[in-house]
């Protein structure tokens, strides 16, 4: 489908989809051809008006079968090429058996929203406040917005870019702010102005999004080491030295309330049937192999959930903090963790925040494990860590690849 945002005109393109509806059940699909649709029907019911729904150029999140549907839902989503449109009608007249064609008008269910961002940084910036989810009930023949949490659109850096949304009508209520903020939640900015929808469910006009910012600063310590490079004095995901902060799964960017082979992102259901970074056949999928050992940006935590300037260090890097250090176990405000103090004098503290498996983080306060960016290339199911105990402490450890694991960053410096 092709939109005229400007008139609101609607033009069908070959492929696009209309799904049909007959007393209560999904019946059929029919499909576009270039110049008409057209498709087969399943047991609809003589007397009632079919019901065509278009759902915008994405497939519904269930798989749908006809003569049993009552519902299906659709995710807003795929706005790469064309606006994902929702559009619904009865047919204009009843359903006769033996009857080879049916007309309808479809009228727009949805509300294009047009902004502009303004931003000054680097990071990110997410944009809520408006339902994503879409339920399609063919018992009553009607949408609904769902309200199984509220959509999150994130936006690349930079000014004036042009965006566009398409918002399920209501999923904003007259008076409702929506809200902007940066992925680490230090932005703010508000559209308090519901734009006007016309009859035909597209604004009159656009709104402006205006997000005012505040830039982040992470502390680091020069440690006077051969590279040069400094690190940051937090974990990812927290705001002091000593607090833990957030759990990566290795090549993962977001923190999960579960970690476990079913949820890692780069093996298809168990341990030796990895699908990014690995070297060794026998723990590929299917024999895969890709021989990458070390995280690219878009894999790396620091980068993701900081910027670019960050990064997680390599093996070679822990190896050189902890030759270059004195370390010993230490407390630093109640929380137990390893001090590594330079021949500089400056000192860099890690608390032992454990490590987390399933849903639990196991033996926090007892032992430390924080990811390097390096594959562990004689096990490639395993990485490259810093682990640390009351009695012990290695830079050249490893641990599996689907636990969660504390991140603490680096950045170049100086000397690089």
């Amino acid at each position: 489908m092709d939109v005229n945002t400007a008139t609101g005109e609607v033009t069908y393109i070959s492929g696009d989809k209309i799904y049909v509806a007959s007393g209560g059940k999904y019946v059929g699909t029919l499909t576009h051809n270039g110049t008409r649709f057209s498709g087969a029907i399943s047991g609809p019911t003589v007397g009632e008006p079919l019901h065509f729904y278009f759902l915008g150029n994405v497939t519904p999140a269930e798989t749908l079968t006809a003569g049993t549907t009552t519902t299906c839902s659709v995710v807003i989503s795929d706005q790469t090429q064309h606006l994902p449109v929702i559009e619904y009608a009865p047919s204009n007249e009843n359903y006769t058996a033996g009857a080879s064609s049916f007309s309808a008008h479809l009228l727009n269910k949805c509300a294009l929203v047009k902004f502009n961002v303004t931003t000054s940084s680097a990071v990110a910036t997410c944009i809520t406040g408006f339902n994503n989810k879409v339920t399609v009930n063919f018992s009553d023949n009607t949408l609904t917005n769902s309200q199984e949490g509220n959509g999150v659109i994130t936006l690349p850096a930079g000014n004036g870019e042009k965006w566009a949304i398409l918002l399920p009508q209501n999923a904003m209520e007259a008076g409702a702010e929506g809200s902007a903020y940066s992925v680490n939640g230090v932005y703010t900015g508000t559209c308090d102005v519901v734009p006007a929808i016309t009859n035909n469910g597209y604004l009159t006009e656009g709104i402006e999004v205006v997000i005012s910012t505040v830039n982040v600063i992470h502390d680091y310590v020069d440690l006077g080491l051969p590279s040069g490079i400094l690190w940051a004095t937090c974990n990812v995901g927290a705001d002091a030295p000593e607090e833990f902060g957030d759990y990566f799964a290795w090549g993962e960017t977001e923190p999960k309330d579960y970690y476990f082979v079913g949820n890692y992102q780069y093996c298809n259901g168990g341990e030796n049937t990895l699908t990014k970074y690995c070297n060794n056949s026998n723990y590929g999928y299917n024999g895969f192999t890709d021989d990458l050992t070390t995280l690219s940006s878009e894999d790396d935590a620091a980068t993701a959930n900081w910027d670019n300037a960050w990064r997680m260090p390599t093996k070679e890097e822990w190896l050189e903090l902890y030759s270059n250090t004195t370390v010993i176990w230490t407390t630093q405000n109640g929380v137990n963790g390893r001090l590594f103090t330079a021949s500089n004098g400056n000192s860099l503290f890690l608390p032992a925040a454990g490590f987390s498996v399933y849903s639990s983080v196991n033996l926090a306060g007892s032992l430390g494990e924080y990811s390097s960016s390096s594959l562990y290339t004689v096990q490639p199911n395993y990485a490259n860590i810093l682990y640390f105990d009351l009695d012990d402490c290695s830079a050249n450890s490893s641990h599996s690849r689907l636990y969660g694991l504390s991140v603490r960053p680096v950045r170049a410096g100086s000397q690089n």
